[in-house]
């Protein structure tokens, strides 16, 4: 079993920063590839970002590729995601999730364990 907990969430304006955390625990959490979801009211889940367990690879998505970075640091077990240049369509449930199988498809059902979300909202 691994417990996912994200926190960092809140208000921002447009153009500002937030950085997100997910604190893994488990007995084997540190071996699980870690990814970023978001779901706007109204609408799917959506992928942003995942990280390989040992943050070896990252990947992002194109709406936020060159605005978020995803690292992780397996000593305090926590991913980070830290977002730049927010817009308010960035508006969401930020959750994260912990996979081993399925790298690339990015598929909700590959995903193993899932934490609750933190909101993170951008004022225009």
């Amino acid at each position: 079993q691994v417990q996912l907990v994200e926190s960092g969430g809140g208000l921002a304006q447009a153009g500002g920063s937030l950085r997100l955390s997910c604190a893994a625990s488990g007995r084997t959490s540190s071996n699980y590839n870690i990814g970023w979801f978001r779901q706007a009211p109204g609408k799917e889940r959506d992928f942003v970002a995942a990280i390989t367990w040992n943050g070896g690879v990252t990947y992002l998505s194109d709406s936020v590729k060159g605005r978020f970075t995803i690292s992780r640091d397996n000593a305090k077990n926590t991913v980070y995601l830290q977002m730049n240049s927010l817009k308010p369509e960035d508006t969401a449930v930020y959750s994260c999730a912990a996979f081993r199988r399925g790298w690339g498809s990015w598929s909700i059902s590959a995903f193993d364990y899932w934490g609750q979300g933190t909101q993170v909202t951008v004022s225009s």
